[in-house]
């Protein structure tokens, strides 16, 4: 059974080393907003819902070679907000570490101060996303910058920061083996399967939209978790529709076996290379 086509990501809790730097960081060169700060933990957004949570672990190794985040990706509402994103990283001098056109989207990498990885991206419509033989074919060519920054063409209003309405689109994962993540996220969670990127990584979502979680295997394969408190993901939200929406997962996590731990704001589980989901509905309900 699917899970509930209306699933998205929410927020996404991370480890840093430093609250103050990392604040700074995604207020100056994000443009996000910080709503609240509490117990050396603050919650940052666009304005709207809380989309990054950070908390400050100061003696927290960092490791590599271990399973976790790759990147969490930003999406901004439009292309003129993927340009108003772009000339601030100009401006601020941010170190990037890549850009491509995924046919689905256009993105810019880069990472915070402790080495989490970032995507900044906006979709493209659905009726343009390249197709092979009624499959989703996501691509890896060269970004447009051109094209991008002519959004700005007569647009000399000031850097406001993110849009309202700007989300975190997906996460990206490094997991141990590819097999027992697809049969986690796709077997037991419920998503489905839009793409596999060769032996190594693949994209599963909601609804038909491109990927709301991709899962690879670039730190190892066998690649263990890291260690408890470890500077990255702490974990991050699946937002569904409603309490039966999570009742329908949690169902087929129990049945499988797998541990789950109800906690403030969710449901909490791991997938098998243990990083952590929050299972959680919108605040409102």
């Amino acid at each position: 059974m699917s899970i509930d086509p209306r699933t998205s990501i929410g927020a996404v809790h991370l480890n840093v080393s430093d609250l103050d730097e990392s604040v700074r960081f995604y207020e100056a060169h994000l443009g996000l907003k910080r709503h609240r700060t509490a117990d050396r933990t603050a919650w940052l957004g666009a304005g709207g819902p809380d989309l990054l949570i950070l908390s400050e672990c100061e003696s927290a190794p960092r490791v590599r070679g271990t399973t976790g985040l790759y990147h969490f990706a930003v999406l901004v509402p439009s292309r003129l907000e993927l340009a108003r994103s772009l000339r601030r990283l100009v401006e601020t001098d941010t170190v990037m570490q890549g850009f491509a056109d995924h046919g689905v989207s256009e993105a810019m990498y880069l990472a915070d101060p402790d080495g989490n990885g970032i995507e900044i991206y906006r979709d493209r419509p659905r009726p343009e996303w390249p197709m092979d033989g009624g499959r989703l074919r996501m691509t890896a060519d060269p970004l447009d910058f051109e094209g991008i920054l002519s959004e700005l063409q007569n647009r000399p209003d000031e850097w406001a920061g993110l849009a309202r309405d700007t989300v975190i689109g997906h996460v990206h994962l490094h997991v141990s083996r590819l097999a027992d993540a697809e049969a986690f996220y796709v077997g037991t969670l419920g998503f489905d399967l839009m793409q596999r990127y060769g032996p190594s990584a693949l994209f599963v979502s909601a609804g038909g939209y491109h990927h709301h979680v991709g899962l690879n295997t670039w730190a190892g394969v066998g690649a263990p978790p890291p260690p408890p408190g470890a500077i990255g993901l702490r974990h991050f939200m699946v937002r569904l529709p409603d309490r039966s929406a999570v009742d329908r997962v949690v169902s087929r996590v129990r049945a499988a076996g797998i541990p789950i731990e109800e906690i403030e704001g969710g449901v909490l589980v791991r997938d098998p290379a243990q990083n952590a989901i929050l299972l959680t509905v919108p605040a409102d309900l």
